[in-house]
């Protein structure tokens, strides 16, 4: 773990590669270019794979101190470029055939644990996966409180609230609760009531 000083509020304490690589400031602007070329490197591997961003960290400081030592003693750098980028095409090759699927609740719950260095957690996402299915969606939120909860949804999701307070059907907890109600999916901006005045006829004839 890496303990990182804030100019605001209580240090923080992580190992994730990504959050320590943007917190990398160097006084020696060349150098510090550097460093976040190598923090940009470690945040496209999260966003593509969500993991393993301290091994690109670790391959992208091998491949530049390689591949600098190379051109400084004379080799071409499009010449090293290449040869690197066919040294990647092997590797993944070689990756994929001892590559072994994840399949069944035990097996992602222990890569899960291993990710995230919690068993308890690593069998919550296995459930969580198990539930939703291949086509669900995984949230991870903050908890407020000092338990960790799965929570499921049926359907879908949006994070927005009721456009009025008159469509509240709970005014104690000022909710707005329906069940099976008919959804209105449009691509247009609804600015008048009369714009969708016939369909919202139509609900009320169908009862």
């Amino acid at each position: 773990n890496v303990v990182l000083e804030k100019k605001f509020g209580s240090p923080l304490i992580t190992n994730d590669g990504v959050t320590i690589a943007k917190e990398i400031e160097l006084e020696d602007a060349f150098e510090n270019m550097g460093a976040k070329l190598v923090a940009e490197v470690a945040s496209k591997t999260n966003d593509v794979a969500g993991d393993g961003t301290t091994t690109a960290t670790v391959l992208a400081q091998a491949m530049i101190r390689e591949g600098l030592k190379n051109v400084t003693a004379g080799a071409n750098p499009v010449g090293v470029r290449k040869g690197m980028e066919q040294a990647v095409a092997v590797a993944i090759e070689n990756l994929k055939e001892i590559s072994k699927p994840i399949e069944g609740k035990e097996s992602i719950a222990q890569v899960a644990a291993i990710s995230a260095a919690d068993e308890e957690v690593g069998s919550l996402i296995a459930e969580a996966m198990e539930r939703v299915g291949n086509d669900g969606v995984i949230t991870i939120e903050e908890s407020k409180g000092f338990t960790t909860e799965l929570e499921v949804v049926e359907g879908m999701q949006f994070d927005r609230g009721y456009a009025s307070p008159y469509m509240v059907t709970d005014s104690d907890k000022m909710e707005a609760v329906l069940d099976n109600p008919y959804i209105l999916i449009t691509d247009e901006k609804i600015t008048n009531i009369q714009e969708i005045l016939p369909v919202l006829e139509q609900v009320v004839q169908q009862g």
